[in-house]
C-alpha cells in the first residue's frame, strides 16, 4: 500500500513560509489571550463506510483535546497507540475540496485502501514552523480494516493531522520564540504554531530550552540557555499574579548572574503572549534570583516621514517637524527625490533620486554612493549602514557606511534572478525582500551575520515566506513579525499584510497608490496616492490626510 505521498507531506518539507493580527508593544499586564475553546468533532458512526471513516478522522483534527482523543477513535487500537498527531499539520484549501476514493475488492472485503486528494496551502512541521505550499496537490493514503464488531477503522496512515485553511487558526495559534542576536542587544522572534491549550507556557518553555531556531535564522541568533540546562519538571505553573515558576536542572545553579539574567529575559519575552508577566528560575525549589538583561526594543511608534515642495520631516498633527542636518539638504532637491529612508535615531538619511542615484545625508553633508545601474530603494539598518542592490543583480548586495565606504555582503539571494524590494528589520538580524525565483515572485527573508563591529558580513539561506502576484511597489515592516506589501495587479492596488511565519491577508488599497510606509502596528500604515494625497488606515478603510506630498519616506526598521 502506498503511503509515501502523505508521509512526504506530513514529514520533511523545504522551508517556503508565508498571521494573524500583530500585537506589538503591549504592556505586560495588557496581554489579551484568546479563549482556548475547541470545537467538538463527531465520533465514528455505526456502519460508516471506509471513506466516511477517513473523512471523520480528518474532521476530528478540529478537536485537539487529550492528544486528539476523538480522532484516535477512528483508528484501530494498535494504530491509535502509535499515531503521532504532533508530527505536523498539513493545511489544505478546504474540506469541501477533498476528493475521496476507496479501493475495495468486494462488498465482503475486510481490508482496503482509501485515498484523499488534498489541495495544499501550507505545512506546519513538528517544531511548529509554517511553510507555504501554494498550488501543490497531494494524495493521502489510508489503510482500513474491519474490527471485531464489523466496523471500519484506519490501520495505517502518516503521522500528523490535516486541517483546512479556515479551521487552522481555530485550532492553532502563533507564538514567537525569542532569541538574542549575536551581540546580546536585541531579541529576535522565531514564529511557531502550537495547538491552543491551557498548558501553552510549558510547550513554549520546552521549545525554547530543548529546541533550536529555524535553520535560516540560526546563524545570526543565539540562546542564553546552555545545552545542559532543561526543564526539571513536566510543567510550568503560572500563579494568579501571572508569575511563571520554571524549575531547571541542576546545571543552572552554576551559571553566573549575567547569563541567568539573559535566560530570564529571553524566556519572559517568549512567555509574554501566554499571559506571563514575570519568570522565576529555580533549581531544587531554590530561587536563583535571576535579574533582567537590557535589550534594545527599537523605535517607538513613529509618525510618517513626508517630503513636500518646501518641507521634509516627521508629520505630526498638522505640522511637518524637520530633522536637524538632513531636512534642508533634501528640500533643496525635492523635485528630484524618489525615495528616502531615515535612520531610527534621525541622525542620517539615504535618499534616491528619480534617476536612480543614491545619496547619504548627515550633519548637513550630502555624499553620493557610487551609482550602479538599476538600484532599488535603499534601506538603513540600526547600525547606520545603508543597503543597496541592483534590481537585476540580487547577489550584488552592498552595505555603505555613512562615510560612503562599502562592505560587500556575501552569499546574497542564491537562486534569485531579480530583486524588487529590500528592508532591514529593526533588530538588524532579519532582512526582508521581494525576489524572483524560478519565474515566481516571493516575499523572502534572510538572516544577517555581522562581525564584532556590527558590520554585515553575509546573508544566510533564503527563507521563502509567501508567493505574490502582481507588481510589488513597496515593502515595509509592521512590528516585529509582519510585513506590509503594496501590490499593483491588472485591475487594482492591494496591501498584503504578511506574517513572516504564517498566513497573510490582502485588502484593497487606495486607487493610484504609489508608496507605503509601515510602523509598529497595522494602524501605522500610510499610503501615498498618485495625486500626492497621504492616506492612513482606519479599520478597513483608508482616511485621506495631508495633500501635496511628493514622497512618503520610511524610518529604518519599518
Amino acid at each position: 500500500m502506498a503511503f509515501a505521498a502523505l508521509t512526504a507531506v506530513l514529514a520533511g518539507c523545504t522551508s517556503l513560509p508565508s498571521a494573524g493580527e500583530v500585537n506589538v508593544g503591549l504592556v505586560l499586564d495588557d496581554v489579551d489571550l484568546d479563549p482556548d475553546i475547541s470545537q467538538i468533532a463527531a465520533r465514528p458512526l455505526e456502519g460508516a463506510s471506509p471513506a466516511e471513516i477517513v473523512e471523520g478522522f480528518l474532521d476530528a483534527a478540529l478537536t485537539p483535546d487529550n492528544g486528539w482523543a476523538i480522532a484516535r477513535e477512528f483508528l484501530s487500537p494498535e494504530f491509535a497507540a502509535t499515531w503521532r498527531p504532533s508530527a505536523g499539520v498539513t493545511i489544505d484549501s478546504g474540506a469541501g475540496m477533498r476528493e475521496f476514493s476507496s479501493d475495495l475488492e468486494s462488498d465482503d472485503a475486510e481490508t482496503g485502501d482509501v485515498s484523499v486528494v488534498l489541495d495544499l496551502v501550507a505545512r506546519v512541521d513538528e517544531d511548529g514552523a509554517y511553510a507555504e505550499l501554494p498550488g501543490d496537490e497531494s494524495v493521502a493514503s489510508f489503510a482500513v480494516a474491519k474490527n471485531d464488531e464489523g466496523e471500519w477503522r484506519i490501520t495505517e496512515a502518516a503521522d500528523g493531522i490535516v486541517l483546512d485553511a479556515g479551521a487552522f487558526e481555530q485550532v492553532y495559534r502563533q507564538y514567537p520564540l525569542q532569541y538574542f542576536d549575536q551581540s546580546w542587544t536585541h531579541l529576535v522572534p522565531d514564529l511557531r504554531w502550537y495547538p491552543r491549550r491551557q498548558t501553552i507556557a510549558t510547550t513554549l518553555t520546552q521549545a525554547l530550552l530543548d529546541g533550536s531556531p529555524g535553520e535560516w535564522l540560526a546563524p545570526a541568533v543565539r540562546s542564553a540557555f546552555p545545552g545542559d540546562v532543561s526543564l526539571a519538571s513536566d510543567s510550568v505553573p503560572i500563579s494568579p499574579e501571572k508569575i511563571a515558576t520554571v524549575e531547571l536542572t541542576a546545571a543552572a545553579a552554576a551559571l553566573d548572574d549575567r547569563q541567568l539574567s539573559r535566560m530570564r529575559t529571553q524566556l519572559e519575552a517568549t512567555l509574554r503572549p501566554a499571559g506571563v508577566t514575570e519568570v522565576r528560575l529555580l533549581v531544587n525549589g531554590r530561587d536563583l534570583g535571576a535579574g533582567t538583561a537590557a535589550v534594545e526594543t527599537g523605535r517607538a511608534e513613529s509618525s510618517p516621514v513626508v517630503l513636500t515642495e518646501d518641507a521634509f520631516g516627521s508629520f505630526v498633527g498638522q505640522e511637518i517637524t524637520p530633522y536637524d542636518g538632513i531636512s534642508d539638504q533634501i528640500i533643496e532637491v525635492a523635485s528630484s527625490v524618489a525615495a528616502v529612508d531615515v535612520a531610527a535615531d534621525d541622525s542620517l538619511a539615504a535618499m534616491q533620486f528619480k534617476n536612480g542615484a543614491i545619496y547619504i545625508v548627515e550633519d548637513g553633508q550630502v555624499n553620493q554612493i557610487p551609482t550602479r545601474p538599476g538600484q532599488i530603494a535603499p534601506s538603513i539598518d540600526p547600525y547606520g549602514y545603508t543597503w543597496t542592490v541592483p534590481r537585476a543583480s540580487p547577489h550584488d548586495v552592498e552595505a555603505w557606511r555613512s562615510d560612503v565606504t562599502s562592505v560587500k555582503v556575501a552569499e546574497a539571494f542564491p537562486g534569485a534572478s531579480s530583486i524588487m524590494q529590500l528592508r532591514v528589520a529593526s533588530d538588524g538580524v532579519r532582512l526582508a525582500a521581494v525576489i524572483s525565483v524560478g519565474g515566481q515572485r516571493w516575499i523572502a527573508l534572510a538572516a544577517i551575520t555581522r562581525d564584532d563591529a556590527h558590520a554585515p558580513v553575509a546573508l544566510g539561506d533564503v527563507h521563502l515566506v509567501a508567493q505574490i502576484d502582481g507588481t510589488p511597489l513597496a515593502l515595509s515592516w509592521i512590528g516585529e513579525d509582519a510585513l506590509g506589501v503594496l501590490i499593483q495587479d491588472e485591475s487594482a492596488h492591494l496591501v498584503v499584510t504578511q506574517s513572516v511565519g504564517g498566513p497573510g491577508t490582502a485588502a484593497a488599497a487606495p486607487s493610484g497608490a504609489l508608496m507605503l510606509s509601515g510602523g509598529r502596528t497595522n494602524s501605522a500604515l500610510r499610503i501615498l496616492g498618485d495625486e500626492g494625497v497621504l492616506y492612513a488606515q482606519r479599520g478597513t478603510t483608508w482616511q485621506l490626510g495631508l495633500s501635496g506630498v511628493l514622497v512618503l519616506g520610511t524610518h529604518a526598521g519599518q
